[in-house]
């Protein structure tokens, strides 16, 4: 059996201008979860989930700094006690209506926006640069779906 601690990681890009961690939640946040730290070999390994590769905000062939955060008890006994997980829900909710601006394209052609901790909205027919009003139409743990109801705001 392989020693395992668990934990929530913060990944950031790698350029931080203080040089080591941050004192408050910086805008380079890419991306919040719980994660194993497990044994392997003569290393450590921390295994970000599949939706972070997926959704666009990690690139296996890039470096990034983590922080570790410690809990003061694990998610299961928190999940347990409180009914609810202990991830942070996600910063918007259906039907909401947002001003973002599109700072990225994704792997499928759509436009991606980063709203707070990271959250990416991923917005169909919008172009890097574009600020546009959108309606949240669909909301997941790691991303949300939002319709342009304006352009060129």
């Amino acid at each position: 059996m392989r020693p395992s601690l668990v934990g929530t990681f913060i990944i950031e890009g790698y350029n931080q201008p203080n040089g080591g961690l941050p004192l408050e939640i910086s805008d380079k946040l890419l991306c919040l979860f719980s994660a194993d730290v497990s044994a392997e070999d003569d290393r450590y390994v921390i295994e970000v989930p599949r939706r972070e590769i997926e959704t666009g905000s990690v690139d296996p062939d890039e470096t990034y700094r983590v922080a570790l955060i410690a809990g003061e008890e694990d998610d299961e006994s928190r999940t347990a006690e409180t009914g609810t997980p202990s991830e942070p829900q996600p910063p918007v909710e259906n039907g909401e209506i947002r001003y973002v601006e599109i700072e990225d394209i994704g792997k499928q052609g759509d436009g991606i926006a980063r709203v707070e901790r990271g959250y990416v909205i991923i917005v169909p027919g919008a172009e890097v640069g574009d600020r546009v009003k959108v309606e949240i139409s669909e909301v997941k743990s790691n991303f949300a779906v939002g319709e342009i109801i304006e352009e060129d705001i």
